[in-house]
């Protein structure tokens, strides 16, 4: 073996050999494990060469893709002072493309005696037979047959969260060999319900590799989810056939030649190792003190403020290298389109308080390709003052959690909610007013993966999450929802159709207000999960879907269909401007004018009336704001929200441009459509309790 060079970090094929490069600021020695094909045998073992900065390097002429090979790395054991270094655990390279093996939770994983007087003894057992090894690839092994990104703007897409394995294992025209896999994704069947669906992006949960936690294996559990990452660059071999970045790569392709853009759920925020009594599998064993957070007056023992036992530094070089390399590869050899970064305040704590000026954001922001991409916070982790809703850097993008609260609070009925509800569906400006942002930096949603699903926000008053094995301790207590009168599965017709109803409200909230909108896969035709709020640990017919209920609910995905429709052919709800109550252009009408059911323009006092749930959205499609002046026009509209008790009478605004109204649709009528009538200002529109109705005005 050579010297090699420091970068790029990880194991590079350049044709004649392989050049590996691992970081470790506090490392005395590394050593480069190589074994046979399937990663049983260790067949040889050599010290890499050469150390450059805090880089450990060296080239072993010949190699190529295809081998397989670990690290050992040396170092002090000494977890008082933060270092667990263990040269008997072997290592996983955290820039690994591909893995070979399976995690094994034998007691020789971990690195510290668990058992006796002293259980921070270092265990000095061999742990290579417990372990995945890294795989080397050839980067340049699959032919894009010239890929194009969709490059959808942010204001004209509507993203769509979905599981790998979940949306296709179930699904009764995938081929029975490929369901639950990346290549399920990219069949036609597939391909097609998504583009007649409308939606311009698919969110796939997490895909780079993780693992299951021991407690979940000790319960005959899983994790499904994928929130335990342990090979940052790896795709998820358990959606894979034979080889996972192939496959991955094919399903980009497939899903960019039907238009549809690819966002990955990243974390970055801890790894699969846990906490302090947690396995040695990579980081902690290449450098813990390099790596992760760890508690100031006790250096045993790591920060938790994700709830996964650890937290990434990103006060750290290395964390931050590791990420930033991390996204590039998937944006330029995989080729996604953005990313959802899972507890992303954690990204901005280079030390304990959140800055959105951090190095993180700002080389994000400075990186030509990054920059270029659809990024999404989940803005807010389990530390000190974790909440940061709407304050991260443009063009950062953020999960809206207070539009799914609030509109699922105003159409249960709760009352104080109507200025609340207008801010929402205006774009949120009071959360991404500041700094140049605008509506399509809130990623409005009414139902994700992490809760109840849209038909069970709306048939389960209580969370039901006792399949998860923790006595329904786990899971969101005071999520917004309610039963409209059962709990769970019933056969009363009215309460069915109130449900149906309310399910109908809610989606049309959310395609009819400013920002991007998100639909969880399957809310179009009433999935559930039967209460469970927190399926994480449910890799079964809980969590997948159930394509059965489509046909059943065609009538609501036709409903999800003409809403998306709608949006995308009308710039007015594209805006990239708040919407403000202000004229755009001189004597035209307001952007957006909040009407009493009388007609008459909301004022101080109905603002302030607490028992208000009857109001009017006027939206003046005419009138673009400047930024959009190129936009072409489409038509003007007004939608009617009764979240009372009882029918209410509107008034009818005088049409903007032409000389009626027309119902296009009514949340309380059950078919698709409505008769076609033409009111008139003046006249009045009778609006059922509870429902929700769009007028449109053409020209």
């Amino acid at each position: 073996m050579t010297a090699g060079r420091p970068g790029p970090q990880g194991a590079t094929w350049t044709g004649d050999g392989v050049n590996f490069a691992l970081a470790s600021m506090h490392a005395e020695a590394v050593e480069l494990c190589l074994f046979d094909a399937d990663g049983r045998r260790e067949t040889a073992r050599v010290a890499l060469p050469a150390r450059t900065g805090d880089t450990w390097h060296g080239f072993l002429p010949g190699a190529g893709p295809g081998l397989v090979y670990g690290y050992r790395v040396h170092g002090r054991y000494a977890p008082r002072q933060g270092h667990r270094f263990n040269k008997h655990k072997l290592l996983l390279d955290p820039y690994a493309r591909a893995l070979s093996g399976e995690l094994t939770y034998d007691a020789a994983v971990y690195g510290y005696a668990r058992h006796g007087a002293d259980a921070w003894r270092q265990d000095i057992s061999d742990s290579a037979g417990c372990m995945p090894k890294a795989r080397v690839v050839d980067p340049r092994a699959f032919d894009w047959q010239g890929d194009r990104r969709p490059c959808h703007p942010l204001e004209q897409s509507v993203v769509y969260e979905l599981h790998v394995k979940g949306f296709t294992r179930m699904h009764p025209d995938v081929p029975a060999h490929l369901r639950g896999t990346y290549l399920g994704l990219a069949q036609p069947a597939v391909l097609d319900y998504l583009l007649r669906l409308g939606v311009t992006a698919v969110e796939l949960m997490p895909v780079q590799h993780f693992v299951s936690e021991p407690h979940l294996r000790a319960k005959g559990l899983s994790n499904y989810w994928g929130y335990n990452t342990l090979a940052f660059f790896a795709p998820h071999a358990g959606y894979a056939l034979a080889d996972p970045v192939r496959e991955f790569r094919e399903m980009v392709r497939a899903l960019h030649a039907a238009g549809i853009e690819v966002i990955l759920d990243v974390v970055f925020n801890h790894t699969a190792e846990g906490g302090e009594d947690g396995p040695t599998l990579s980081l902690r064993g290449i450098d813990n003190l390099g790596y992760y957070r760890l508690e100031a007056d006790d250096l045993r023992r790591n920060v938790n403020w994700t709830g996964c036992g650890n937290t990434l530094d990103f006060g750290r070089p290395m964390a931050r290298r590791l990420a930033l390399d991390c996204l590039r590869y998937w944006a330029t050899d995989m080729r996604v389109d953005g990313f959802r970064f899972d507890l992303a305040t954690t990204l901005g704590r280079e030390q304990e308080a959140f800055n959105p000026a951090g190095d993180f954001f700002a080389a994000l922001q400075a990186d030509p390709v990054l920059s270029r991409l659809k990024l999404i916070a989940e803005p807010w982790d389990l530390g000190p003052d974790g909440y940061r809703l709407g304050e991260f850097p443009r063009p950062w993008s953020e999960w809206n959690d207070r539009f799914r609260d609030t509109a699922r609070a105003f159409w249960r009925g709760d009352a104080a909610l109507v200025p609340r509800l207008a801010e929402r569906l205006a774009g949120s400006s009071d959360l991404f007013g500041a700094a140049g942002r605008g509506p399509q930096h809130s990623v409005n949603y009414v139902a994700c993966h992490d809760g109840f699903t849209l038909a069970d926000a709306v048939s389960y008053a209580h969370k039901h999450n006792e399949a998860n094995g923790e006595d329904n301790r786990d899971g969101d207590g005071h999520a917004v929802s309610w039963n409209l009168g059962v709990e769970g599965p019933t056969d009363d017709p009215v309460i069915q159709r109130e449900r149906a109803r309310q399910r109908r409200n809610l989606l049309a909230t959310l395609l009819l207000s400013q920002g991007i909108p998100m639909l969880q896969a399957g809310d179009e035709f009433a999935r559930t999960q039967r209460g469970n709020n927190n399926a994480y640990c449910q890799d079964n017919e809980l969590a997948w879907l159930d394509w059965r209920l489509a046909p059943a609910h065609a009538a609501q995905v036709d409903f999800v269909r003409r809403l998306i429709q709608l949006r995308r052919e009308n710039p007015v709800f594209q805006r990239r401007a708040f919407l403000a109550g202000v004229q755009q252009h001189h004597e035209r009408f307001k952007d957006v004018l909040w009407l009493r059911a009388d007609g008459a323009e909301l004022g101080h006092d109905d603002w302030h009336d607490p028992g208000l749930r009857t109001f009017g959205m006027l939206l003046d499609g005419t009138g673009l704001p400047p930024a959009q002046a190129d936009a072409r026009r489409g038509d003007n509209f007004l939608v009617l929200f009764n979240a009372g008790a009882e029918a209410a009478e509107f008034t009818l605004p005088p049409p903007i441009s032409g000389e009626t109204w027309v119902v296009t649709l009514d949340t309380s009528q059950e078919a698709l459509t409505v008769p076609a009538r033409g009111y008139r200002s003046g006249h009045v529109y009778l609006l059922d309790q509870g429902s929700l109705a769009l007028l449109v005005d053409h020209e």
